[in-house]
This record gives structure tokens, sequence and C-alpha cells, in this order.
């Protein structure tokens, strides 16, 4: 019972919305947040693009160890490992149960098996680069790539409304507890519990998108009076903003260290030639 107690404690809507703004807001005490974000930008486009060259299994596993590493030590959120891993072990027994029940063989499961290890690479590096970035960072680092700074500002926008969003979508969930009369009859197995939970879950939608609608015109109108416009489209203004940015000598270290690692790894070594 203790430990049942203890596992409702942490999926609890509150511990939910706590592990997402630590997600959204991002973690300044791991090693990749010491990084210039343009290099963990660079870095992520790499270790992302490069196994879409190769169907080599072992190769594929070893980017996995190696981005999993990296993710365990950029502290990311339990939650957020969990559900990829749930995820990941799901696909596996789809893929398990397609090739034993449709007829295929060996070959097609070592296909699709690699084909998700390809997408586990990519969404673990993933979550280890934009779990240790603020948004900020983020979007100063696409600014200073030549993205349009709307669209920059935008990605900054939406990761700080996130947890803004959960809390609102909280706050609804519960009034129409509150104020609903639930079923006086579970049904079996709590059916009937389950849909009027299902029910409320999606009329609370409502509500909250027309509340970020007038929060968003409300940033916006504080964003005109405080001059944002001009500082989209002023040089100085963008000079001065990402001045702060500077690659060092543990930037390329870094990023020179993970290029060795994959030429290592595709270079012919015994234990990697396909």
């Amino acid at each position: 019972m203790q430990l049942l107690s203890a596992w409702r404690e942490k999926l609890s809507v509150e511990y939910v919305k706590m592990e997402l703004m630590k997600t959204a807001i991002g973690n300044r005490d791991t090693f990749l947040a010491q990084l210039d974000p343009r290099i963990l930008i660079i870095w992520y486009l790499a270790v992302s693009i490069v196994p879409w060259f190769t169907f080599n299994e072992w190769i594929l596993f070893t980017l996995v160890v190696f981005t999993s590493i990296l993710a365990i030590i950029s502290k990311v959120s339990p939650l957020i490992l969990g559900l990829l891993s749930f995820g990941v072990v799901s696909e596996i027994g789809w893929i398990t149960v397609v090739v034993l029940f449709f007829g295929g063989d060996i070959t097609a499961f070592l296909a699709l098996l690699t084909f998700t290890m390809k997408i586990t690479i990519m969404s673990i590096a993933s979550i280890a680069v934009f779990a240790s970035m603020d948004p900020e960072k983020l979007s100063d680092a696409l600014i200073s790539f030549g993205v349009p700074a709307q669209f920059g500002f935008g990605v900054s926008y939406g990761y700080r409304m996130l947890p803004i969003l959960l809390d609102e979508y909280q706050h609804i969930f519960q009034s129409f507890l509150m104020r609903g009369k639930g079923p006086e009859k579970k049904g079996v197995l709590g059916w009937r519990m389950a849909v009027y939970y299902g029910k409320i879950m999606v009329l609370a939608f409502y509500p909250m998108i027309l509340n970020v609608a007038k929060r968003t015109r409300t940033t916006v109108e504080a964003l005109e009076v405080r001059g944002f416009p001009y500082s989209l489209h002023s040089k100085e203004a963008k000079k001065q903003k990402l001045s702060y940015m500077k690659v060092g000598a543990g930037d390329l270290v870094f990023l020179g260290g993970t290029m060795c690692f994959l030429l290592m790894i595709f270079s012919g070594i015994p234990y990697f030639t396909a």
C-alpha cells in the first residue's frame, strides 16, 4: 500500500506540472547548460542526422547508449525519461507482435528495430539538449543562425506557456469537478466514472483556449508598448542581445570530441563493422 501511495503521489498532476516546468525553464546546473547554445544545436543536428546514414545495429546501439549517458548527465526529468522508455518498449513490443503474427522473420524484425533506434537517438538527444537550455538561449541561438526574430520569440514564448497552460487546465478541470455531479453508480470497473472524467477533460479545453487567447493578446499589447517590433528589425538591438554568446574552448572540445567519436565508430573498427 505504501508503494502504491508513493507512485500515486509521484504521478499526481502537481508533480507532472513541476516536471514540465523544470523542463521548459531548463536546468542550468548541468554540463550541457554551460555550453554555447549554438554549439548544442549543431551537436544535436549532427547526432540526429548521422544515424540515418547507417543500418548497422551495433553503431545505432552505441549511439543510443551515448545519448542516454548525456541525458542522465543533463539531469533530464525522470517523468520525460520514463515516458520515452515506455514508448520505446511498447514500440519494440508492437514490432514483435507484427513479426510473429504477420509472417515476418528476423530480417523484418531487425529492419523495424533499426528504425526504432534511429528515432530513439533523435528523441534522447533532443531532450538532453533542450532540457539544458532555457527558452531565451534557444531563441537567441536560432536568431544568431539567421532565423527570423518572430520565429525565435515564438519558440521562447511557447516554452514559457507550457507550464501556464497545464496550470490553467488543472484549475478548470478542478472547477468542473467541484461544480458538476458525478454518476451515482460507478459501473463495472468504474466505466461510468471513466466516461465522466473523459467528458470533463474534453470540456475543459474550450475555456482554456479562450484564456490562452486572452493571455496572448495581453502579451502582444505589452510587447508593442515596450517597442518590441523595433527590436526585431534593429541590427544594433540584435547585436546587443546576442553579445553574451561566445564559443569557448570547452565548446570546441565537446563538439570536436563528439565528431571524433562518430568518426571512430564509422571508421571500420572490427566491432562495429556490418
